[in-house]
């Protein structure tokens, strides 16, 4: 079983909307993409994160750009104004996401 982090694999970006995190995932080689598609699952982002993100995660394909963008709900704590954490505008969720580990045996 060969582990590796997501960054290895892949680029992310972040954003945020009230309380709703974003992040964008692509993959380095296009190449990735079929295999990412397989392994980067919802269920695999939520057990990631953890209780971190507390609603709904739901990815989107982009097909013709080769990545993905993934919604998480209620991931900030509230949002900026509401939200005691120290990055209540999910601007790092995005590194949080590329510390994800994939097996590429999988």
């Amino acid at each position: 079983m060969a582990i590796v982090y997501l960054h290895q694999l892949a680029h992310g970006r972040s954003g945020d909307k009230g309380d709703t995190s974003n992040v964008c995932v692509y993959p380095r080689d296009p190449k990735d993409y079929d295999f990412l598609k397989r392994v980067l699952t919802v269920e695999k982002v939520r057990e990631h994160f953890g209780d971190m993100v507390k609603g709904e995660i739901i990815r989107y394909d982009v097909d013709t750009l080769k990545g993905f963008n993934f919604v998480m709900k209620h991931a900030l704590g509230g949002g900026a104004t509401l939200s005691i954490r120290l990055d209540s505008l999910g601007k790092s969720m995005g590194s949080a996401f590329m510390r994800m580990k994939i097996d590429t045996e999988a």
